[in-house]
């Protein structure tokens, strides 16, 4: 009959309660002697005491699975067991409990989920991968990419070769990845999930990604991409940076030499073009308000070691540099010397601040 879990303590391992259904009690009165003998703990341990008292247990047990099945109970959780003497020289024997719906734990899988922007494109006009997705939130790891349709082409599918890269440097490529569209005519396509065979803690480890184009499909037929993609040259958090302000295709900075110029998103024009071949960008809206070059100040800041030396660097640049940035750009110095007596060397730490300032106006 004991077809209810039972138990002493109040919950079961790998359950939870989900509805308490109130107080049950089971109970037996009895006269035998063995009764007496567990009262005065003096009962014998002859084999008929022994099957006389599972046989009194089992009854009570029994009696209180009952009252917990007549609410619809499937456990019974602070299981007590009491004897009490009556007047009339027998003893009653009563098992009380909680009667419970319990239901089994779900596994939680962990909501992991992370964007990657893709540190590669191509300068020819194909589908500019731009961002790879990863999602760990359903029961397997998948990924979808993203791509910048410069043409507005009614993009079916793209075969691709994508290699993800962790913090340990450690690559994974995944060859011939078919990523299809549900909606490919407009600028930024996105492709269906994919299974990408990680895990969800890989997702956490994950810190870039490229996409090598083998093919696309448009109505107009399957076209081969045979092009070398260009490796982004900045770091990720500068690429971040520059995409947050330039747009999700951005992968340069705006830069020229006065017979070309190069466009955010890497296309080199001549120097009679106004607006971009490729994206349309006109070159007047990139330009740079300021001369001041602060990667060449950053560079020279990367040969010192410590941060008073950094900060000479600084003051040599600090007349070229625009007012509203020179006082936040002097606390980084002052806290980073402060913090290198106590922490050890800043140097990185006080760099990076010094590019986030530029990089976030």
């Amino acid at each position: 009959m004991a077809d209810l879990l039972l138990t002493t303590g109040e919950s079961f391992d790998g359950y939870e309660v989900t509805e308490y259904l109130g107080f049950v009690v089971g109970q037996a009165v009895y006269q035998s002697k063995f009764i007496k003998g567990i009262a005065a703990d003096v009962m014998g341990d002859s084999d008929q005491d022994l099957d006389d008292l599972n046989d009194c247990d089992e009854e009570v047990k029994n009696s209180l699975i009952k009252s917990a099945k007549e609410k619809d109970a499937n456990a019974i959780i602070g299981i007590q067991m009491r004897y009490a003497e009556l007047a009339s020289g027998s003893f009653a024997v009563i098992m009380t409990g909680t009667a419970v719906k319990i239901k089994k734990k779900e596994l939680i899988i962990p909501n992991v989920y992370k964007e990657l922007f893709v540190t590669n494109y191509y300068v020819r006009l194909v589908p500019r991968p731009v961002k790879v997705i990863v999602d760990g939130s359903r029961d397997e790891v998948n990924l979808s990419v993203w791509f910048y349709n410069y043409n507005l082409d009614d993009i079916n599918a793209v075969r691709a070769d994508v290699e993800l890269t962790n913090i340990y440097d450690e690559k994974l490529v995944m060859k011939g990845v078919d990523l299809v569209f549900d909606k490919g005519n407009v600028s930024l396509i996105k492709s269906d999930f994919v299974d990408c065979g990680l895990s969800v803690n890989d997702i956490k480890l994950l810190k870039d990604a490229k996409v090598i184009i083998n093919k696309y499909v448009t109505p107009r037929g399957i076209f081969a991409c045979n092009d070398t993609p260009v490796n982004v040259s900045m770091t990720t958090r500068r690429l971040e940076a520059l995409k947050a302000k330039r747009g999700i295709d951005a992968v340069e900075k705006y830069r020229t030499d006065g017979m070309i110029w190069t466009c955010n998103c890497g296309h080199v024009n001549e120097a009679g073009n106004e607006e971009c071949i490729v994206c349309g960008r006109k070159q007047d809206d990139m330009k740079v308000t300021t001369k001041f070059d602060y990667e060449k100040m950053i560079e020279e800041m990367r040969e010192k070691e410590y941060v008073n030396e950094i900060k000479d660097v600084l003051m040599g640049y600090i007349k070229e540099i625009d007012n509203k940035y020179r006082i936040q750009l002097l606390e980084i110095m002052e806290s980073g010397q402060m913090y290198e007596k106590t922490r050890g060397n800043m140097k990185e730490s006080v760099i990076e601040k010094v590019e986030k300032v530029f990089e976030d106006n």
